[in-house]
């Protein structure tokens, strides 16, 4: 736990490099998505489908490359493996950056968790890992489909929340 910890508040702590950026030259243009996927199987098919519908994808190598990629940008949609950078699904640090987010911010990113130990689309296992959607290993290949849906509806039940948000102000 204290690894983590110290992994977040290095990125915290980091000095500006405008190489963690990744996004400088992307400027309005399309929607993007960070894939923390362990896997090169897993990870081309959640980067094709995400192709697909018109993502923009990074893919870090390692928890620090995510968190240094999150620090300057947010990102539409985060696909990560609960395994990403760790052998214990309970301290994956990219999750607990996300779940420590400020939640007008974190509502911004629509995170999907890949796991081997839930239901693809377990509501409650998704509530209690604090992401907005689940998708097991087995049904990787219907990936596309079930973001797409998932960001859909999730756009539809916060409609007026960021709408209240613009109009105040606050994004």
């Amino acid at each position: 736990m204290n690894e983590d910890k110290s992994l977040l508040n290095q990125v915290a702590s980091a000095s500006y490099d405008p190489a963690d950026r990744p996004f400088d030259f992307v400027g309005g243009v399309g929607a993007t998505a960070l894939v923390c996927e362990p896997d090169p199987a897993l990870r081309e098919k959640i980067t094709d489908s995400l192709k697909e519908t018109g993502y923009q994808i990074t893919m870090p190598a390692t928890s620090m490359d995510a968190l240094k990629a999150m620090r300057f940008h947010i990102f539409d949609v985060v696909v990560l493996n609960e395994l990403f950078d760790t052998a214990d699904p309970q301290t994956n640090s990219v999750l607990e950056y996300l779940e420590n987010m400020v939640m007008t911010t974190r509502r911004r990113f629509f995170v999907t968790l890949v796991s081997d130990r839930y239901r693809t689309m377990d509501n409650m296992a998704a509530f209690n890992r604090s992401v907005n959607i689940i998708i097991n290993r087995n049904n990787i290949d219907s990936v596309g489909g079930i973001i797409q849906q998932g960001v859909a509806d999730n756009k539809a039940f916060y409609h007026v929340f960021q709408e209240t948000l613009r109009k105040m102000g606050k994004v």
